[in-house]
């Protein structure tokens, strides 16, 4: 049974990066937000429920494709048994949890009474146990077993929720709009990381779940690699200790907000997901937080000024909603100015961070373009696509990025993006090109 007592959560902090300084007519205003979290201190305000250790309280369901591509090869199902057990043995005690087998309809498959499971040494061989039930057979309909880890997870009175889900095919058995609405009906509910094992399945309908619920999104090509990264996985959904944190933005009357992006670790578009918070405010959802650190790319249109006026273009601040629709403030703020000047050199420098996040933004967005590109046989689209992408990699000191490119692509100079397309590729390097464009390098403070 949960203890209610105040929960151990991190500490919070905002930077801004900016040049503040705008010529005279200019309107556009770039920040670039560094919000960091350590360990330590509580949570104030209102009583979460928390684990006995003082950590706080979580439940997880892991979902596991059994359809019956999951025999091609025998081994694959094996893994993804070997993987789940994995995840199940990196469960802290405590920890609500279930493990649902997805095919065209979802089925508990643990505990299996409709609810969840305590993790403890007996559940957790209990759950192993059930495992070795998992057999392939039927259909995908993705939207189902995330209703159903919904359902499960929103039974437990506890501070975190979380989803792990692994597919190796392409959702057939519902149409495109109904997991639209499956994660619409999810969204804000609980956080889901997702996995796509082996190569027959579809790229952006798995990095789109990830991206919905604010989640993780990988290849795992090899599925002997399954359980490495199910406890990977499983360790940092550990490791979180706040959940349903907001990115609050306040702006002034006649400003614009044109966009607020996740540019680090990964380039996340949030600008769609705003919920109004009052005169002038709003709230944009960054989903769970252990220790760790990342980066915002906010884009304001300011009135115009004279020269020499100064004004606040934008406040920053991170809050948690409360079930009373109220909003506690986690006391960290940042602020982001416009200063008007005829100094030409002052107006015309550009923020090292907010160039940096340019260039990767532009970096995930030409990768995809390219092997969009590449796939309907436009080979010279293809080329200037990807070799724009190699030439931003090697400037801004992504080497990730740069040796997954130079798998589909043969640079013969990185600093100019002159490339050519290998003739052929395999799909499992294409694909995690692909799965992994959006992930970023942090900038060189």
């Amino acid at each position: 049974m949960a203890n209610f007592a105040k929960p151990s959560v991190p500490r919070f902090s905002v930077d801004v990066y900016q040049n503040e300084y705008l010529p005279e007519g200019g309107r556009e205003v770039n920040a670039i937000v560094t919000v960091t979290a350590t360990g330590g201190g509580t949570l104030g305000g209102g009583l979460s429920p928390a684990a006995s250790d003082g950590r706080p309280s979580a439940a997880v369901a892991i979902m596991v494709d059994c359809s019956g591509s999951m025999d091609h090869p025998p081994t694959k199902m094996r893994n993804a048994r070997d993987a789940t057990a994995a995840a199940v043995d990196t469960l802290r005690d405590g920890t609500h949890f279930a493990v649902i087998a997805g095919t065209h309809v979802a089925t508990e498959v643990y505990p299996g009474d409709g609810g969840l499971a305590v993790a403890s040494p007996t559940t957790r061989h209990r759950a192993k146990q059930a495992l070795r039930r998992l057999a392939s057979g039927g259909g995908t309909a993705i939207g189902t077993w995330l209703r159903l880890a919904d359902r499960l997870l929103s039974s437990a009175d506890v501070a975190l929720r979380h989803g792990i889900l692994l597919t190796d095919g392409r959702n057939e058995h519902e149409s495109p709009e109904d997991l639209r609405a499956s994660l619409d009906a999810c969204a804000g509910r609980f956080t889901c990381d997702a996995r796509g094992v082996g190569t027959d399945w579809e790229v952006k309908e798995v990095t789109g779940i990830a991206s919905a619920l604010l989640g993780t999104a990988d290849i795992v090509a090899d599925p002997a690699g399954l359980a490495a990264d199910f406890t990977r996985m499983m360790e940092t959904a550990m490791g979180k200790e706040v959940a349903d944190v907001a990115l609050r933005v306040w702006t002034p009357v006649g400003t614009t907000l044109r966009y607020v992006k996740q540019v680090a670790p990964a380039v996340e578009d949030l600008t769609a997901r705003r919920t109004e918070a009052g005169p002038r405010a709003g709230d944009y959802p960054t989903g769970s937080w252990g220790d760790e650190s990342r980066d915002y790319h906010l884009c304001v249109e300011v009135p115009l000024a004279g020269l020499g006026r100064e004004m606040l273009a934008a406040r920053v601040s991170l809050v948690v909603p409360q079930p009373d629709g109220s909003a506690q403030n986690l006391g960290a703020q940042g602020l982001v100015r416009a200063v008007w000047t005829d100094d030409m050199t002052a107006s015309t420098a550009i923020s090292p961070q907010v160039a940096h996040y340019t260039g990767q933004a532009e970096l995930a967005q030409v990768i995809k373009q390219g092997l969009d590109l590449r796939k309907v046989g436009d080979f010279d689209g293809a080329t200037a696509k990807l070799g724009r992408a190699v030439q931003l990699a090697s400037a801004s000191g992504n080497a990730d990025t740069a040796k997954l490119l130079s798998k589909v692509v043969d640079v013969v100079d990185a600093a100019t993006g002159t490339v050519r397309l290998k003739a052929r590729v395999a799909q499992a390097d294409e694909m995690t090109l692909e799965t992994r464009s959006t992930k970023t390098v942090r900038v060189k403070k």
